[in-house]
C-alpha cells in the first residue's frame, strides 16, 4: 500500500518505498519471472510457475497497490492542493532518508560510483523541472503510451511515474479516470502498464543482475534529482523555479516538522527492515 500512495503522488516513487521496505530487488526479479511466464509455459516450463515468481511478495504487493491507488485517488491529490508545502516537506524528508538505502547496497563505492550518481542526479534534476502539460480527451492510443511510459518509472526509485503523467498532461485526466471508475479507460491503462512493465523489468533485472553497483549508483543519482520536484517553494505553471523559503515563521516551522516527520519514519521504517535481515 505504501507503493500504490506513493505513486499518486507527483515527485515520489512506489519503487523508493520498495528500497525502504527491503523487498526492491525481489520485487524486479519477480515481476520479471511473471512477464516471462506466457513464454515458458508454452514451451512445457511448468516449473517457472514455482521457481521464477516469488508470489507470497508480488501478490501482497499487487492487492496493496490496487487498493491504494484506488481508495488515495479520492483523497491524495486533493490533500496536496489544500496543503502543499507540508505535504511535499514530508515527501521530501522521505525521500532524504530513503537515499543512503542503495548507496550502502554498493559493494565498491569508488569514482566511478560517484559520477554514474552524478550523472543521473542531473537528469533527474532537469526531468523534475519540465513544465506540466494538460490533455482533457486523450486518445487510447495516447493512454496506452502514456501508461508504458509512466510504469517504468514507478518501477525506479526517485523517477516519479506520477510526474511523468503530470508532464504528459495526462495526470489529472487519469485519476479522474479511476476515480470515475471508467472502465475503457483504466483497461486502456493497464494494457499499457502491462506491457510497458513487461519490456522494462526484463532490462531492469539484467542490469541488478549483471551491473549491480553501477545501476544502484544511478538510482541514488535519480533519487537525489528528483528531490527538486518535491521542494515546497517553487514556482508554478511553466516556470517551476525554486524559491528559498518565505512565508509566516509558523507555515515555515510546518513545513521543517513535516520534513523530520517524513525522515523519522522512513528512517524508522529501514531500522525496523535491517533487523529482519538474516
Amino acid at each position: 500500500m505504501l507503493m500504490g500512495s506513493a505513486d499518486l503522488v507527483p515527485g515520489v516513487s512506489g519503487g523508493t518505498m520498495a528500497l525502504v521496505t527491503g523487498i526492491y530487488e525481489r520485487l524486479v526479479a519477480s515481476v520479471r519471472g511473471f512477464t516471462g511466464l506466457p513464454v515458458r509455459i508454452v514451451r512445457g516450463d511448468t516449473a517457472a510457475l514455482r521457481r521464477d515468481v516469488e508470489w507470497l511478495l508480488l501478490v501482497p504487493v499487487l492487492l496493496g497497490m490496487g487498493t491504494a491507488i484506488v481508495v488515495g485517488a479520492g483523497f491524495i491529490p486533493g490533500l496536496i492542493d489544500a496543503h502543499p508545502e507540508p505535504m511535499y516537506g514530508l515527501f521530501l524528508g522521505m525521500i532524504v532518508a530513503t537515499i543512503p538505502i542503495p548507496w550502502l547496497r554498493i559493494r565498491s563505492r569508488g569514482a566511478a560510483s560517484w559520477l554514474r550518481a552524478g550523472a543521473a542526479a542531473i537528469v533527474a534534476f532537469v526531468l523534475a523541472g519540465l513544465p506540466a502539460g494538460n490533455v482533457d480527451d486523450p486518445a487510447l492510443l495516447l493512454v496506452f503510451g502514456s501508461a508504458a511510459i509512466a510504469i517504468c518509472a514507478m518501477v525506479l526509485p526517485g523517477v516519479s511515474g506520477s510526474y511523468l503523467l503530470l508532464v504528459l498532461g495526462m495526470y489529472e485526466v487519469t485519476l479522474d479516470a479511476v476515480h470515475a471508475r471508467e472502465l475503457d479507460y483504466v483497461v486502456v491503462f493497464g494494457l499499457g502498464a502491462l506491457v510497458g512493465l513487461a519490456v522494462f523489468s526484463r532490462v531492469l533485472g539484467w542490469l541488478l543482475e549483471h551491473r549491480h553497483d553501477a545501476t544502484m549508483a544511478a538510482l541514488v543519482g535519480l533519487m537525489v534529482g528528483s528531490t527538486r520536484a518535491l521542494w515546497p517553494w517553487q514556482g508554478g505553471g511553466d516556470e517551476r523555479t525554486l524559491h528559498a523559503p518565505s512565508g509566516a515563521a509558523g507555515d515555515i516551522m510546518l513545513v521543517l516538522g513535516a520534513f523530520v516527520v517524513g525522515l523519522v519514519v522512513v528512517s524508522l521504517l529501514a531500522r525496523l527492515e535491517r533487523r529482519r535481515e538474516p
